[in-house]
């Protein structure tokens, strides 16, 4: 069974920065993916980024949604198996819960992570995370 722990969240200020960790275990899949999401109140989780990690392909696969790009990463250590999400240019639009999720069983050659949150089966706890204006 995967278990995820979330950690790191905070309040800033915007323009300022924060970093996620997630720590998970149980994962025996040869293809996974790690992903991040969130959910403001009120709103749906929506997708912030996603690592994809496959026994047999050349090499990983980073995935990000457009309301992000350029200010987040993400990232992964395998050795420790531990997700990354560094957060920089904070927002107050990017205040919300955040949630580390992951889906085993994908194709181990070609990398690719589902999008949706609807496609993880695995969840953490959530972080929250505030910018302040």
């Amino acid at each position: 069974q995967v278990q995820l722990v979330e950690s790191g969240g905070g309040s800033v200020q915007a323009g300022g920065s924060l970093r996620l960790s997630c720590g998970a275990s149980g994962i025996t899949s040869s293809a996974y993916c790690l992903g991040w999401f969130r959910q403001a109140p009120g709103k749906d989780r929506e997708g912030v980024a996603w690592n994809y990690s496959g026994r047999y392909s050349r090499g990983g696969g980073t995935y990000y949604a457009d309301s992000v790009k350029g200010r987040f990463t993400i990232s992964q250590d395998n050795s420790k198996k531990t997700l990354y999400l560094q957060m920089n240019s904070l927002k107050p639009e990017d205040t919300a819960m955040y949630y580390c999720a992951a889906v085993e069983g994908l194709d181990p050659w070609v990398p690719y992570c589902p999008r949706t949150a609807s496609q993880y089966n695995s969840w953490g706890q959530g972080t929250q995370v505030t910018v302040s204006s």
